[in-house]
């Protein structure tokens, strides 16, 4: 009998599993899927670039904030319910999205898409982690880690495809589907178990801490815009954020019961995995939101051939989570220093990239930067937490996402930032030497008659050789920080059971 218990509770783990990873999936899939739409929707709503931008850093603000609230929420709520409750919230706002005819309404639409979606990964990967021994988590991790990977993979290619094919409200109309089915699976699959205990929320931590986050994720984004802190607004963006995570630090240390407990920084491997995801999240969505506009604007491929080519991406991310699985007794950080070196090697070879860079080379390049991603996420994920007490997961889980969303939105500000600036650099500079004394261009035949028709051509060839070199200089940059993450692997430390 107590066989039989004890199979069908080993057996009930993978159904478990296969529910967080879809539920997680469900998020991701909300990560990247309005950036390709963008400019359908700036055009439909008659917003200027600086106004639709908001539909993106909306979404990264309010989950920003609600993130680390998953762990006091786990605390007074069953984590059953709390998945029930975020997943309908995020189903009615996808909706919402779809009907929105008004930028006001698609930002608030967004903005709830975040909030009900912030506790979907911590709250999953806690799940994962009470669900498994420490022997079996780095499969689990990396059977988990296919729905952070893959939602930005599949939401761009089905979304990208019905959006060109129908309209851009159709991208948002994806994820219901796939909401539903999550839905169904958490009633299904998710136990009821009790609250270990009614923690009491500590608003001051709490509120100093979100808008402390609040505050840099709207710097990072309107950052480049505002020419940083050339403008008032970035520089008050800046104090707002500094006051309030020194005062969240400050009141941690002496309140009997913080908003999150600060010893569990005291565990090593904790401390320098929140490092090595910070790093992760800087190179993990990067080639999803630079790929885009690169290949639409100096390439001029449709929304579904970007998608193709998101895709495949990964499937290189499938490929690593594969060998993965078969490699449970090598060191981790054997697997986690290849991981990074070969995202270094894809930012180096994607460095060397021209205008007249073939789809093949594309493809390549998002295979093997996908292969890097997939041997990095499972093992960093395990490391992190593979010597921190249970009783701490809900709130280190929460912790762990939020500095993994906020390297991902520093990065993400800094390399287009970067394109924009070099752009705009070499654009002066090209435009330069292009005078009727060039002898290139009488050369061409360009100077007997330059009319306004040729003068604009001539334009905007300029400018998308530019950007370009703009964007081979974001490329070079991923590639050094994925290097120069590779030693902060030695810091790791393992125990003689691991």
């Amino acid at each position: 009998m107590n066989t039989l218990v004890t199979d069908t509770q080993s057996s009930f783990k993978w159904f478990i599993l296969a529910t967080a990873t879809f539920v997680t999936m469900l998020y991701a899939m909300n990560v990247t899927i309005a950036s390709i739409a963008l400019s359908d929707m700036r055009g439909a709503m008659g917003a200027t670039q600086d106004q639709i931008s908001w539909v993106v850093t909306g979404n990264i603000v309010a989950t920003a904030i609600f993130t680390p609230f998953a762990g006091w929420l786990t605390s007074r709520i069953q984590i059953r319910t709390i998945l029930i409750f975020s997943v309908l919230g995020f189903i009615i706002s996808s909706i919402f999205c779809g009907l929105s005819n008004s930028l006001e309404e698609i930002v608030i639409s967004r903005v709830a898409q975040g909030v009900f979606g912030a506790p979907l990964p911590p709250l999953s990967q806690t799940l994962v982690l009470a669900a498994f021994p420490v022997k079996q988590r780095s499969l689990a991790m990396a059977i988990w880690g296919m729905g952070t990977i893959l939602g930005p993979v599949i939401a761009p290619t089905i979304g990208g495809y019905l959006g060109e094919l129908l309209d851009w409200r159709w991208i948002f109309y994806t994820l219901v589907p796939f909401g539903l089915c999550a839905l169904f699976a958490v009633i299904a699959v998710v136990p009821k178990k009790p609250v270990t205990g009614g923690m009491s929320l500590d608003w001051i931590g709490f509120l100093a801490l979100a808008s402390s986050v609040a505050a840099l994720q709207i710097m990072f984004d309107r950052g480049e815009r505002n020419s940083w802190f050339e403008s008032t607004e970035t520089i008050i963006e800046c104090g707002v954020a500094i006051l309030g995570f020194y005062i969240f630090i400050f009141h941690s240390l002496t309140s009997k019961r913080p908003f999150i407990n600060l010893i569990i920084f005291k565990d090593r491997n904790y401390t320098v995995g929140l490092i090595l995801i910070f790093f992760f999240g800087m190179l993990n969505f990067v080639p999803m939101v630079i790929f885009p506009p690169l290949l639409q604007e100096l390439r001029g491929y449709p929304q579904s051939v970007i998608g193709l080519i998101l895709g495949i991406r990964g499937i290189g991310t499938f490929i690593g989570f594969f060998i993965i699985a078969f490699t449970g007794r090598v060191d981790p950080r054997i697997i986690i220093f290849f991981g990074f070196f070969i995202q270094a090697v894809s930012g180096y070879y994607m460095s060397t990239f021209d205008i007249n860079m073939s789809f093949s080379s594309i493809a390549w390049a998002s295979l093997v930067q996908g292969l890097g991603v997939g041997l990095t996420w499972p093992p960093v994920s395990v490391i992190c937490f593979a010597t921190l007490s249970n009783k701490y997961h809900g709130e280190a889980t929460a912790v762990f996402h939020l500095i993994r969303n906020i390297g991902s939105s520093f990065f993400i500000s800094v390399s287009v930032a970067i394109v924009l600036h070099m752009g705009q650099v070499n654009f002066e500079e090209i435009g330069s030497m292009v005078s009727i004394w060039n002898q290139g261009i009488n050369f061409n035949n360009l100077t007997n008659t330059l009319d306004e028709l040729k003068i604009t051509k001539l334009t905007n060839e300029l400018n998308r050789q530019s950007l370009m070199v703009g964007y081979i200089d974001a490329f070079k940059l991923y590639s050094w920080v994925a290097f120069l993450s590779i030693p902060l692997i030695f810091l790791i430390k393992l125990q003689k059971k691991d």
